[in-house]
């Protein structure tokens, strides 16, 4: 027995032997990418930005970038189409993947991951501050201006700048980010653009963790200090029959119209139903609680193995984030410019602060909404009033994806 060659075999598994003689960006790349996951961790944790996320993510990203681990390898599922492509099948090749890697087969190739999440946002959300004010539909709709602008971006960095390669399936997955919708970009990207999902998932996370960064800088430049000190009368009560037929209604018009949309907005629909019906209460808990905790976990770890070196250091990632950054901007300025719009107009008073909670990201939205309003005017609480606007934005994310999903492979 040579116990120097089986030392030396010994070292060539060792993981500081990987990131030193790995090529590019396996090696010092790995480096980087860890780096990259301890900033989320930081952030999460010492910044609380979107901890529930960002821990998961940030983890997800070290364990991916592991040398020699296989903690993120696919377990090989394809689909199999039947025939004239109606019929999709999932069939599982290997099953000796890593187990992060197994979860994102399982649980982002095949769309379920984003399904159960809105399942659970929607058992966690009260629709009646939409339902008492229905204007607010408009500023939920507005914000989605965003997801267009970054489309229409993308398409041109594609076409004009060297080392950036976007094609029409790319520049719609990328769009969805402006939405603030983090599950509603992994299921749209998971269809359109698969291998972009690590950059466009970490670009979407990171600027619903950042609203407060991004947002009050836009809402004080677009608003006056007058505008700003609007109080909005209080709202209406809604009862259980309307709560109970709007997630219904929805859901049929969805079908009508957009049978698209109809898999993000029918769970979210069901989530909500449940939550309001009174009837499966110890449903609606576990949606809300443990079947929310778990994806949660497993979605943040999955997206996190899509941060590995040799896929994410590359032009088309920065140009990701920039594009995320400007969709998620010009997402927020829609919904305040067309809230002054209707206040112009409208017999009660409107805060154009509140239009900026039309972006997805629920609820952190609509509490930066009210603390905005409260450092003009202490007395002035917009949260129940930014709520409204704010869950529009969560349907207003699932209409657009549905858009998408039905116009690009058209065009492409």
């Amino acid at each position: 027995m040579d116990i120097g060659n089986t030392f030396a075999e010994l070292w060539k598994t060792t993981g500081i032997y990987g990131f030193l003689t790995l090529p590019g960006s396996q090696g010092w790349g790995s480096l980087v990418m860890i780096g990259i996951g301890c900033l989320l961790l930081f952030l999460a944790i010492k910044k609380g930005f979107e901890p529930l996320l960002l821990v998961p993510i940030g983890m997800g990203c070290i364990l991916s970038n592991i040398p020699f681990a296989g903690i993120a390898e696919h377990v090989g599922i394809v689909a199999a189409m039947g025939q004239q492509g109606q019929d999709t099948m999932l069939q599982i090749k290997n099953i000796t993947g890593g187990f992060i890697g197994i979860f994102y087969d399982l649980g982002i190739t095949s769309g379920l991951f984003p399904l159960l999440i809105f399942m659970g946002v929607g058992s966690m959300t009260d629709f009646g501050p939409l339902l008492a004010n229905p204007k607010t539909f408009l500023l939920g709709a507005a914000a989605q201006f965003g997801i267009f602008a970054a489309l229409i971006g993308a398409v041109a960095l594609g076409q004009y700048v060297p080392g950036i390669n976007f094609d029409l399936f790319a520049a719609g997955a990328i769009g969805i980010i402006g939405g603030a919708d983090g599950p509603t970009a992994i299921y749209v990207a998971s269809r359109l653009k698969p291998e972009l999902l690590g950059a466009i998932a970490v670009a979407a996370y990171s600027y619903m963790a950042l609203v407060p960064i991004i947002q009050p800088p836009i809402m004080r430049a677009l608003t006056t200090k007058k505008e700003r000190e609007i109080k909005m009368k209080q709202l209406r009560h809604v009862g259980q029959f309307e709560k109970i037929m709007f997630p219904l209604i929805v859901t049929g018009v969805c079908i009508l119209l957009l049978p698209t949309a109809t898999p993000l907005v029918g769970a979210l629909m069901f989530g909500n139903l449940a939550r309001e019906c009174g009837v499966i209460n110890r449903l609606s808990d576990t949606m809300q609680n443990a079947l929310m905790n778990i994806v949660t976990i497993m979605l943040g770890l999955a997206v996190g193995s899509k941060m590995a070196a040799e896929h994410f250091l590359n032009l088309n990632t920065l140009g990701i984030l920039l594009l995320g950054f400007f969709a998620f901007s010009i997402g927020t300025a829609a919904g305040v410019l067309l809230a002054k719009l209707m206040n112009r107009f409208s017999k009660e008073p409107i805060n154009p602060l509140i239009g900026a909670a039309g972006v997805s990201a629920v609820p952190m939205a609509a509490r930066v909404v009210n603390k905005v309003g409260l450092e003009t005017d202490k007395n002035n609480y917009l949260l129940m009033h930014a709520m409204g606007p704010n869950v529009a934005g969560v349907i207003g994310s699932a209409v657009a994806a549905g858009v998408l999903l039905a116009i690009v492979p058209l065009l492409g």
